[in-house]
């Protein structure tokens, strides 16, 4: 990782605090520096979005969802690279989020590899 990269916060949202844990410990692994959120509410309220420079989400969460969540950025006009995860994910779904700008959509169990393939790609945007 470029040193760049270092400074760039990655914001990891899911409902599962396992998969929070496992995301930040990999994100920490290769240099980035990352915080984790339980909900879409919780990252909201925090005002990291324009510290944010690259998202990943995982879709089906209560109350707000990823989608409704990336919906509400891009509405604010913060456009954060966004990286969806989901165990219950279909073709509909994937193509409303790339149509509505993420950066990738992938499927649980995913590979470590593939996701921070699409992280770097988020960070250079």
């Amino acid at each position: 990782m470029a040193s760049q990269t270092k400074a760039k916060l990655v914001a990891i949202v899911d409902d599962d605090e396992s998969v929070r844990i496992a995301l930040q410990g990999l994100m920490k692994a290769v240099g980035l520096t990352a915080k984790a959120f339980s909900s879409a509410e919780e990252f909201l309220v925090s005002g990291q979005q324009r510290q944010t420079a690259c998202l990943i989400t995982d879709i089906r969460m209560p109350g707000m969802s990823g989608l409704d969540l990336q919906a509400k950025l891009n509405a604010e006009n913060c456009r954060i690279p966004t990286i969806f995860i989901t165990a219950h994910g279909d073709s509909k779904m994937r193509l409303q989020a790339l149509r509505s700008g993420a950066v990738e959509f992938l499927a649980k169990p995913f590979n470590d590899d593939d996701l921070l393939e699409s992280v770097r790609a988020a960070l250079e945007m």
